[in-house]
């Protein structure tokens, strides 16, 4: 145990107090992803407040003279050795219990979550060992040279801290320039959290069983006093063996969705043929706590794959083509326990936090090669199909089994191929619910399928009719449900977009026809549409499409700009303007530009030089698409710039 005077005690103190901040990042960046973000910003804190040294007693050798001293390392290096020797410590046992942490009841914290630059190096750093991580963190973080990195990560005990540093720099080259950036941004910062309350019904009835628990244990104890039990008392479950214990799955009502007023995946019955199988359920509970080697994992973006750490929500057990599945929710997460006959396990994770009537409507239980089948809520009194791609064709009817489960729906196409068709579903709620001409689902991949919406400038939120997005969500623009020939043939024109979203964790997607243009030279009419994709974990999307008259109701519209981690489109930030160079059949150009309600004018700077007292713009270009900036002039004096301009060096390319 090192030797620490006093006067060691009182620096390293005062280097916690001063950088406790920097020092919780570090810890943060290093600790082992799977621990999940709620577990690892406590085990941050926690690991920093136990870096504070022990003052420890001087022991003379036993002859010879005293060793020589070299010089002392500061307050702040020690307590960052420290720490580092803390967090690298994790690695090795990513479910240990989290010792002497700050205790945090019926709230879990997350980081603010951030783009998708931030979401691609925490999934790159999630693939490399800690000591990888840790020398990230000391070169941008600390900033430390390459060879003072090295001699932190060698007294910290890391074993090869060459190859580390190797496999840092790799990763650094691979993630771009801005990474030093991104491990100082909110994504990363383990002190400036948000909350959440866990789930409100579960601990309601963990008080209920903690006073059932209370009188059982004072009751046996009592019995046990007078009569004796041979032996000594039963040894209690530890809270990992309950969150193991199929007895101890969570297990709503069948009613019970019909009187609650959290109508979401926590109102769902168990259902299935075997949801009373303890072997099958055990065995999932295992495979999710720990999974053997060969074990497939795949998660959607921004999902932990953490074992439980409480008993989970059980919502289906049984066989779907020849595959047994279990389906869990925790609260946070879908988990979906897959066992087939002749080959290993799979679990997929999805988050779905937050989740309501339509995001919580229904999952994924069962894919395979160009199919997949659905698993409906019990408030889903129906389903029916359609192809997006062709929005004159009728809808037709889907048969569901008695436990809710779909037959099959072809599945999307994927990038890269052809794009044919875009099968959907529509699924119909319950007259207990609400009466809702249904809403529009599509399958990109993930557990939960995405809700698409439609909206029209001026009909409001909800404006196109239904209960447009879920109260929890990121309700956008003019959101309504997909029904009218307005809203099937803009979708006919956008389905095929969604190709590029596969994948990202998406949880709604709504077109927004936000304005409506003349073209010149009578060219017919031209509609502005802003499609906005809201993600699970926070962060959006949006395109402006630019749709002209076309030739087929499916042809697709022409990108008009981008934008990431952005409000517009959104209850927060409405106000939109997009512009494009076009050409007139003449073979002349213009630049064109039109903006959402609430812009008044636009303006237009560099190689096009206008200004309009409307918010559309149809102005002469030159032929090559020369740097033009087109800002739009709100009711209260803001401006809005158009999306997706890059500034004087043209637009980015979209991701």
């Amino acid at each position: 145990m090192d030797e620490r005077t006093r006067a060691d005690i009182e620096r390293a103190e005062a280097a916690i107090v001063e950088h406790y901040p920097r020092l919780v990042r570090l810890g943060y960046l290093v600790l082992p992803p799977s621990l999940g973000r709620h577990r690892r910003v406590l085990a941050a804190h926690g690991l920093v407040q136990r870096a504070l040294p022990r003052a420890g007693r001087r022991r003379r050798r036993r002859g010879g003279l005293p060793a020589q001293r070299g010089p002392a390392p500061s307050g702040y290096d020690l307590v960052r050795l420290r720490t580092l020797r803390l967090a690298l410590s994790y690695e090795s046992l990513p479910a240990r219990p989290l010792p002497l942490v700050p205790y945090v009841g019926g709230l879990r914290l997350f980081p603010r979550a951030g783009g998708v630059d931030e979401l691609a190096l925490d999934r790159a750093l999630s693939a490399v060992p800690a000591p990888v991580r840790a020398a990230l963190g000391l070169w941008h973080l600390e900033g430390l040279d390459r060879d003072a990195a090295r001699a932190v990560l060698v007294a910290a005990g890391v074993e090869d801290p060459d190859e580390a540093q190797r496999a840092a720099a790799a990763l650094d080259r691979a993630t771009g320039a801005g990474a030093a950036a991104l491990l100082n941004s909110g994504e990363f910062d383990p002190c400036t959290v948000q909350t959440r309350p866990t789930d409100l019904l579960r601990r309601r009835q963990r008080v209920r069983a903690a006073g059932v628990l209370a009188a059982a244990v004072a009751l046996v104890a009592a019995v046990t006093a007078v009569v004796g039990d041979g032996g000594g008392p039963p040894r209690q479950q530890t809270a990992a063996e309950q969150a193991l214990d199929p007895a101890r799955l969570l297990r709503a009502p069948n009613e019970q969705w019909a009187g609650a007023s959290r109508v979401d995946f926590t109102a769902w019955p168990p259902r299935g043929h075997e949801a009373g199988d303890r072997e099958l359920l055990g065995r999932a509970l295992r495979v999710w706590a720990a999974p053997p080697p060969g074990t497939r994992i795949t998660a959607s973006a921004g999902t932990s794959t953490r074992p439980p750490d409480q008993p989970p929500r059980l919502l289906y057990a049984g066989l779907i083509d020849n595959v047994m599945v279990a389906v869990f929710h925790d609260g946070d997460r879908l988990v979906r326990y897959a066992e087939p006959e002749d080959a290993t396990p799979t679990l997929h994770f999805a988050r779905v936090d937050n989740a309501g009537v339509t995001s919580g409507g229904a999952l994924v239980i069962g894919r395979g090669n160009g199919w997949m089948r659905y698993l409906l809520a019990p408030w889903i009194s129906g389903i029916t199909t359609r192809d997006l791609l062709a929005p004159n064709a009728p809808e037709r009817g889907l048969h569901v089994a008695p436990d809710g489960v779909t037959d099959r729906i072809p599945t999307p196409p994927e990038s890269g191929g052809a794009c044919g068709s875009w099968p959907v579903a529509r699924l119909h709620t319950s007259a207990r619910i609400g009466e809702t001409r249904g809403f529009l689902v599509s399958d990109l991949g993930d557990l939960a399928p995405v809700h698409l919406m439609y909206g029209e400038a001026g009909a409001g939120a909800g404006g196109a009719g239904g209960p447009g997005a879920d109260a929890a969500g990121g309700e956008a623009a003019g959101s309504g449900e997909v029904a009218g020939a307005a809203a099937l043939h803009s979708w006919a024109r956008t389905a095929c977009s969604l190709r590029a979203l596969r994948g990202d964790g998406v949880r709604s997607v709504n077109n927004w026809a936000y304005a409506r243009q003349s073209l010149p030279e009578g060219g017919g009419s031209v509609t502005w549409v802003c499609a906005r994709a809201d993600t699970w974990r926070g962060p959006g999307r949006v395109t402006v499409q630019f749709q002209p008259p076309a030739a087929r109701p499916t042809d697709p519209g022409r990108l008009a700009g981008w934008a990431l981690n952005t409000a517009r489109c959104g209850r927060f930030g409405r106000p939109v303007v997009g512009d494009v160079h076009w050409q007139a059949k003449s073979g002349k150009w213009y630049l064109l530009a039109a903006g959402s309600p609430g812009v008044t004018g636009l303006d237009a700077t560099g190689a096009v030089r206008t200004t309009t007292t409307t918010p559309t713009l149809a102005v002469p270009a030159p032929p090559v698409a020369a740097p033009a900036e087109v800002w739009g002039r709100l009711g209260d004096g803001g401006r809005v710039r158009a999306v997706g301009r890059a500034g004087p060096a043209g637009r980015p390319s979209p991701p």
